[in-house]
């Protein structure tokens, strides 16, 4: 490094050097604040921003402030630092962040215009501090994409204690993101559910601990990780205190087990149509809870041994025996279709041997009875009633 108006300059062609102040992965880990400024002998050397100069003697941001020249190409990409993190260079001062903090990220210009403004960011930014929230976006950046996250959801204006627990807790867990969200004017869909049900004026707490994935909005390797996915762990208790977050942290940290949710938490304004959603949901957990409970409670069904001859054992032989059959002949059950199809089927050839067997209304006149009857009529061996009658005199009256 070489000085220049008193304030280091990295040297660009030192990999080890621009990997410490890019990403913070040397031995120092610090964070930096890096000012692009060209360093380019053949041309009248440009004075340092004042912002930044001021900001520097300030000296009350925790951060190294340095100088690179962000022209230069770097030689795995072949692309400038400016064009590698998209740095606007139309923006004067260039000013960026980085380091343990992260990959370097502009500042912008409304935080430029003095020295103080510049090093009042810088505190904000590198001072531990619970993040503020009130967007969708802000919670998947500042709270579900890191490893960790406690999240405080204030039920109203927090009381002193709470302010004091939460700044014990960023002292005490500093690989720790903490943050909060006011809950009463906001609600978290996706996560009420599976926290304690809320009440005006009292706080909830929760941790978050990420599984895998992250935000697509990175670069190539970040969108490779996939869709982010997270888990919670809640505090049940009702009230909060420094003990009982920090234990609840402490048990993250030690691999107490988690509950995956299959969905990532979305902040919507809180109505009274979401929290009735919400308390409906919190119903059929209880049903379905009493409901497991009473399943357990009911004896287990008796399994078959064997036919013992009663009613019970012939229908657990025959339901025995349809299940063997349909597994050594690969049976499927029938769908209901397929059943309607059949019976359909069935009706259609009861019907046509119906036809069959039906007698037309013509042919009870017609057949063998009435044949012979008319035969009879021209039959000479008919008998004659009258001759029956003449021969009543040679009857033998025993009168």
């Amino acid at each position: 490094m070489s000085v220049t108006n008193e304030i280091p300059r990295i040297d660009v062609t030192d990999q080890l050097a621009l990997r410490e102040v890019f990403f913070g992965e040397g031995s120092l880990g610090k964070d930096y604040a890096v000012l692009c400024h060209a360093n380019d002998p053949t041309k009248p050397a440009i004075p340092v921003s004042s912002v930044f100069q001021d900001s520097r003697n300030d000296g009350s941001a925790p951060v190294e402030y340095v100088l690179m020249d962000c022209d230069y190409i770097l030689p795995e990409s072949g692309k400038s630092i400016y064009d590698k993190f998209s740095l606007n260079r139309k923006k004067r001062p260039v000013v960026f962040v980085s380091g343990r903090i992260g990959p370097p990220k502009q500042v912008s210009e409304k935080h430029l215009k003095t020295g103080g403004m510049l090093t009042k960011l810088l505190k904000q930014m590198l001072e531990p501090h619970a993040a503020k929230i009130e967007r969708t976006k802000e919670l998947k950046e500042k709270c579900l994409n890191k490893d960790m996250c406690g999240l405080l959801l204030k039920g109203g204006k927090p009381e002193p204690y709470v302010k004091h627990a939460i700044a014990n807790l960023l002292g005490k867990y500093p690989n720790v993101q903490f943050a909060s969200i006011d809950s009463s004017a906001l609600f978290l869909t996706n996560l009420e559910e599976y926290l304690p049900e809320y009440v005006s004026g009292e706080h909830r707490f929760v941790v978050f601990k990420k599984v895998s994935g992250g935000l697509a909005a990175g670069d190539n390797e970040t969108k490779a990780e996939g869709r982010l996915k997270t888990s919670i762990l809640a505090l049940e208790e009702p009230g909060i205190s420094f003990g009982s977050m920090s234990t609840l942290v402490s048990n993250v940290i030690n691999g107490n087990q988690m509950r995956n949710i299959p969905a990532l938490p979305n902040i919507k304004t809180r109505t009274k149509k979401l929290e009735e959603s919400e308390r409906q949901k919190r119903d059929r957990k209880k049903d379905q809870a009493r409901q497991r409970a009473s399943d357990d409670k009911k004896p287990p069904p008796q399994t078959f041994s064997a036919n013992d001859g009663t009613k019970e054992g012939r229908r657990l032989e025959r339901e025995r025996r349809r299940a063997e059959h349909a597994s050594e002949n690969d049976v499927k059950p029938k769908t209901p279709e397929e059943i309607a199809e059949m019976e359909k089927r069935r009706r259609e050839r009861m019907e046509e041997e119906a036809k069959k067997w039906n007698i037309g209304e013509d042919d009870g006149s017609e057949g063998d009875s009435g044949e012979s009857m008319d035969g009879a009529e021209d039959d000479e061996d008919a008998i004659d009633i009258d001759d029956t009658n003449e021969n009543d005199d040679d009857v033998l009256d025993l009168d």
